[in-house]
């Protein structure tokens, strides 16, 4: 848990839930904090222990300790871009999300949905920028119209978005992305039902979890949203079956394309009653407030039944 970008915050809240919510009977947990700064682990009375890179082992009382299996509740880099998962498969070390390409990939919002078009999967109109492009505000316009969003293309939890309802406002969101990432990704705006639907490896299946219907009191569903409260998320959202079937079709498609394993949770809004992809999560929120554990509870899965699947399929 921990990380190097803007959510590590949020991370270390999953991380904890994942913690309490073990079954004590089967598994020894540790919780360890991956920072820039320091990898440790953290005992109950908050004394920390180094990490020796070389195996991802710890020493307590002169005693080595190496894991079996390690829970990745890291949000963002370097837990859900890559990094992590290309150094766990390196020291050959079981761990629940999915693997390095599949990660690298979803965390890059403009590669993944490249990459999902030709399978007919429908996105948002995109333009992109990268740092020291120079800014062509009416080509951008033109291209995806107003109102539209500017998005860092590596970030999650909604850091580094701004909706952008007028021209002079463009340069300004543009800046405030580029201080998340040096990749901006410009959507057009998809007025319709949004939703967030969680699939999981479940038993050896592909799950596709009860969805959640996003109704946010703020402009779109951003960071005040998603943790502070400012929005309903209601499980299972109110669609037609027609609509849920769409959707849940899409979800399992595009999970099974990216050759995903582990937990994801993908957002989609309908337009012309057809679901358009937004974004694909591999470490989605895992707080009790977190959408996937309130899909899971839905679908009768308990938070401990749920990271009990996710250790036992990946030491499968």
């Amino acid at each position: 848990m921990g990380g190097y970008s803007s959510e590590y915050k949020i991370s270390l809240a999953s991380g904890n839930v994942v913690y309490q919510n073990l079954d004590k009977t089967k598994y020894n947990a540790y919780r360890v904090h991956i920072f820039k700064n320091k990898w440790v682990y953290v005992d109950d009375a908050d004394h920390e222990f180094a990490i020796d890179k070389n195996d991802f082992s710890i020493t307590i009382n002169d005693t080595k300790i190496n894991f079996d299996c390690v829970f990745n509740a890291i949000h963002g880099s370097p837990g859900e871009d890559g990094y992590m998962q290309g150094y766990f498969n390196l020291l050959n070390l079981p761990h629940t999300s999915c693997s390095m390409y599949q990660a690298a990939i979803t965390f890059n919002k403009r590669d993944c949905l490249s990459i999902l078009k030709p399978y007919g999967i429908l996105t948002a109109e995109s333009y992109y920028i990268n740092l020291g492009d120079s800014v062509k505000e009416d080509q951008i316009i033109a291209k995806v119209g107003l109102p539209c969003f500017v998005k860092a293309n590596k970030a999650g939890s909604s850091f580094g978005i701004t909706k952008v309802h007028k021209k002079e406002e463009l340069q300004q969101a543009i800046d405030h992305a580029f201080k998340e990432d040096d990749e901006i990704i410009i959507e057009s705006f998809l007025d319709g039902i949004e939703v967030s639907v969680g699939v999981i490896n479940y038993k050896g299946e592909t799950k596709v979890l009860p969805i959640t219907e996003i109704v946010s009191e703020n402009d779109f569903f951003d960071y005040e949203a998603k943790y502070l409260g400012k929005s309903l998320e209601i499980t299972p959202a109110r669609l037609t079956k027609a609509q849920e079937l769409k959707v849940n079709t899409v979800a399992k498609k595009v999970y099974d394309i990216l050759k995903m394993k582990g937990f994801s949770r993908s957002e989609y809004i309908f337009k012309n009653g057809e679901p358009h992809l937004l974004e694909v999560n591999t470490v989605p929120g895992l707080t009790t407030a977190s959408i996937l554990p309130q899909q899971a509870q839905a679908a009768g899965i308990s938070m401990q039944d749920l990271f009990s699947n996710a250790i036992e399929e990946a030491l499968k």
